[in-house]
């Protein structure tokens, strides 16, 4: 089942209309990839969708802010087994048990780890020797954390102090790496592509690490080192579906300035479809390790590392194939329509297809046009010579006589 072609808009986008019969499935309409969903054409909606999400994102990241982990911000992390004398300790009676010690509330309370091997971890402003003395008689008093020897005791719990110029050095050092990433990634992809995909690409990475950064803004999560090492890890996911897109872009348009078939909007929304499978799949099995991961760091280990690790990757997986299949394409297009070369092509496209629809009609010939003078030239002749022919008339047999 195909489509229709009804000309071009003023933007050099295909008008298609979907032929009478039985209609397509999404699914099927994927799996064909013929150009059925029109990205490119739609593109101005999606750079609505795209800027609305960065103005929440960046008013998320203005208002509400980051919560950052005590890598970041430095403090005190108290450590003590999960299981106390009276039973399983919870993360709101350490929280309670640590208020009352100290008289004032912990940062944050939470459980890594299952069964024995389970823990409580209490995360607070920097503490002074006196004051971590004090909090540990207070939980040992009020939890009985029990110690590896089955007995409960005050060694049973540990204690850490973390300078926040360890968090700042992480921080540095991955805008440091992400700085040379950025400038490989454009190098590369103007060499091996041209400047204008290289721009497109480049933006859209920047989208996907703005909108992932907000989500965590957004939602609240905390931003730990873990996070920061898979902000960098997700960029590589969204710059190799980028190039797979364009490399089929850059296929379907070769040669295109000196045929009228279709524009480079036309020609890229194509290559759009016929990898947009290619794109989903691609992103589906990537998050199922995600998925698993986030399951077994969670839910089965409670480990707080695997879990940010997780949600990082997650987040930017989903956000990076959103962007390679609607903005850097998108993108594209417009720089490249900017270009007097595939405007002219884009305008001799749409002639041709106002010139096929006139024909279709059976309106007069444009007289200015050599090819269609001359054929209908040819057309009047073989009309004059066929008229000044003498009509043939059937000889009569004799009556008497019939065939054998």
């Amino acid at each position: 089942m195909g489509v229709e072609d009804l000309g071009t808009d003023a933007e050099g986008n295909a008008k298609v209309a979907a032929k009478p019969g039985k209609k397509e499935s999404v699914f099927h309409r994927l799996y064909v990839g013929t150009g059925a969903f029109d990205v490119v054409g739609k593109r101005k909606r999606w750079y609505l969708f795209f800027g609305a999400l960065v103005l929440v994102c960046l008013l998320s990241m203005i208002i509400r802010g980051f919560n950052l982990g005590i890598e970041f911000e430095g403090g005190t992390q108290i450590q003590m087994p999960a299981n106390g004398t009276h039973g399983v300790i919870t993360e709101e009676q350490a929280k309670e048990s640590f208020q009352k010690a100290y008289g004032r509330p912990a940062t944050e309370a939470q459980k890594v780890g299952t069964g024995n091997a389970a823990t409580i971890q209490i995360r607070t402003d920097t503490l002074n020797a006196a004051d971590v003395a004090k909090v540990k008689q207070g939980l040992f008093t009020d939890l009985g954390p029990i110690g590896s020897n089955g007995q409960p005791s005050v060694q049973a719990i540990s204690d850490s102090a973390v300078s926040a110029s360890w968090g700042g050095e992480i921080s540095q050092k991955a805008l440091i790496a992400l700085a040379v990433f950025l400038v490989a990634v454009v190098i590369f992809l103007a060499i091996y592509f041209d400047a204008r995909m290289a721009l497109a690409a480049l933006i859209s990475l920047l989208h996907d690490i703005f909108v992932t950064a907000g989500v965590y803004s957004l939602i609240g999560f905390e931003v730990t080192p873990a996070t920061v090492i898979g902000l960098l890890t997700i960029l590589g996911f969204s710059l190799y579906d980028t190039v797979v897109v364009f490399d089929k872009v850059r296929e379907n348009t070769r040669g295109l300035l000196g045929l009228t078939r279709r524009t480079y909007g036309e020609a890229a929304n194509l290559a759009l479809n016929q990898t947009l499978m290619r794109s989903f799949n691609t992103a589906f099995i990537a998050l199922l390790p995600i998925l698993g991961l986030l399951i077994v760091g969670y839910v089965l280990l409670g480990s707080g590392t695997l879990q940010d690790l997780a949600l990082v990757q997650l987040t930017g997986t989903l956000v990076g194939v959103l962007s390679s299949v609607a903005l850097a394409t998108p993108l594209l297009v417009d720089f490249k329509m900017r270009d007097p070369k595939y405007a002219q092509q884009a305008e001799r496209v749409r002639q041709r297809r106002a010139s096929q629809e006139r024909k279709a009609a059976g309106e007069d010939f444009d007289a200015s046009d050599d090819d269609a003078l001359a054929k209908e030239l040819r057309k009047e002749k073989a009309y004059a010579a066929a008229s000044s022919v003498p009509a043939r008339i059937q000889k009569q047999r004799p009556a008497g006589k019939r065939k054998r």
